[in-house]
């Protein structure tokens, strides 16, 4: 073989090297849409330590699109969430994506410019406006992808009932009267908690728009000291007599342990307890109250409120891939995940719950839901009015404070949280 045969031999094969070498490089840069292949990692927050399963499973059936980027699921405690979620995006070596809280408690963390508008992410513009509106920043734009609606409902033991011959109340006034029956046969009505005040809040939620008008009242204006407020504030009074003895003593699963053992007949809270309820006691066949209404046979007002979002941190190296995983979870196949896995209502559109119960409280919710009125509208301030007024429930109930002095201490912190914005 001559020498220049050699040579040009020689030549091809460094170029056709080069050429896979390039085509290799490529490759491993993009996968066409922008997205490295090499692997990423992204680190998720959440205050939701039992739905570890459920995110595994969800993570799972993204990777099946994205096996590049992985999702380093790291829940924490949800007292303890705020304070490690502060630090994290103070000190901006935080995650890549975080639980929101809903409302002010998303606001604020946009307001501070820690997040990633997602306003133009796939699928985002099919939300109801009003879940959206739970994490918005004060410039309007959306920074979170609404996770799961909440509805606070009255679950109640259906064995005691049928016992006693007790039909499911459907007003205030049937409640008192089942309270009555059950009390008479030596069971604690309801198992009312009160150590953590905000219990006393979503009993509130539940038991008050029926007082106060629910939806009107907040067109209305929402003026604490009109006589339809101060009624949901003597309900709750009136209520006591039907709670444990010392309930303001009472940590909730003690409250829940009195509705295992048949000590206590009903619970008040959201209705995200069911999962929590099933797993501790599968042997007994819970039912649902969804709401109350204004009278027999009419519809029940059922409080509803978005219960977190997800959002991205802007401080993430990767925001193409953080997006992607932000347009999953706004997608019918997470929602249907989500709602499948923990029994509760999705906020991604079209999705249809499996679960009887939650079939119930979604239909329910549908025919007529009214906002979770101190969250929703009383979430602002600090400490916000939410926070007054269920520490001046507690006062309530200690004999410290008055139904007015409630309503005033509301009223007056809601007043320094509008001077302050």
């Amino acid at each position: 073989m001559s020498v220049k045969r050699v040579l040009l031999l020689g030549l091809l094969l460094v170029v056709a090297i080069m050429m896979v070498s390039c085509g290799d490089k490529d490759s491993e840069g993009s996968s066409g849409d922008g997205v490295s292949e090499d692997t990423v990692e992204l680190v998720m927050y959440s205050w939701r330590p039992e739905d570890r399963a459920m995110y595994e499973k969800a993570i799972a059936a993204f990777n099946e699109q994205y096996p590049a980027i992985t999702i380093d699921f790291q829940p924490y405690e949800s007292t303890e969430y705020n304070t490690i979620l502060t630090n994290a995006l103070v000190s901006g070596s935080g995650p890549d994506i975080i639980q929101l809280r809903p409302y002010s408690g998303a606001t604020t963390i946009a307001d501070n410019d820690y997040l990633l508008p997602l306003d133009e992410i796939a699928g985002l513009g099919s939300f109801n406006e009003q879940y959206l509106d739970a994490a918005r920043g004060s410039d309007g734009k959306v920074y979170g992808v609404p996770l799961s609606l909440n509805s606070g409902v009255i679950f109640y033991n259906k064995k005691l009932f049928d016992e006693l011959g007790l039909e499911e109340p459907t007003t205030y006034e049937e409640l008192l009267e089942v309270c009555q029956a059950l009390q008479a046969e030596g069971i604690t009505p309801i198992a009312q908690s009160g150590r953590a005040a905000y219990l006393l809040s979503m009993t509130h939620a539940v038991i008050a728009p029926t007082a106060y008008g629910g939806n009107a009242f907040v067109e209305g204006g929402m003026d604490l000291k009109n006589p339809s407020f101060v009624e949901s504030i003597e309900r709750m009074q009136e209520l006591a007599e039907f709670f444990p003895e010392d309930f303001i003593a009472i940590e909730d699963d003690a409250a829940q342990s009195l509705l295992y053992t048949e000590q206590a007949a009903m619970y008040i809270n959201g209705d995200y307890r069911l999962a929590t309820f099933e797993s501790t006691a599968p042997d007994m066949e819970f039912g649902v109250i969804p709401g109350l209404a204004e009278e027999p046979g009419g519809t029940p007002m059922v409080t509803t409120w978005v219960d977190g979002s997800y959002a991205a941190v802007k401080n993430t190296e990767h925001p193409e891939e953080v997006m992607l995983f932000m347009e999953f979870l706004a997608s019918k196949e997470f929602g249907e995940i989500f709602s499948n896995e923990v029994n509760r209502l999705s906020a991604v559109p079209g999705v249809e719950a499996e679960h009887p119960i939650v079939q119930e409280i979604s239909a329910a919710s549908e025919a007529s839901a009214t906002p979770y009125l101190m969250l929703v509208h009383y979430g602002e301030g600090e400490p916000t009015t939410k926070t007054v007024f269920e520490n001046a429930l507690q006062g309530m109930y200690l004999e410290e404070v008055t139904v007015d002095g409630v309503i005033q201490e509301a009223m007056e912190n809601a007043k320094r949280a509008a001077a302050s914005e």
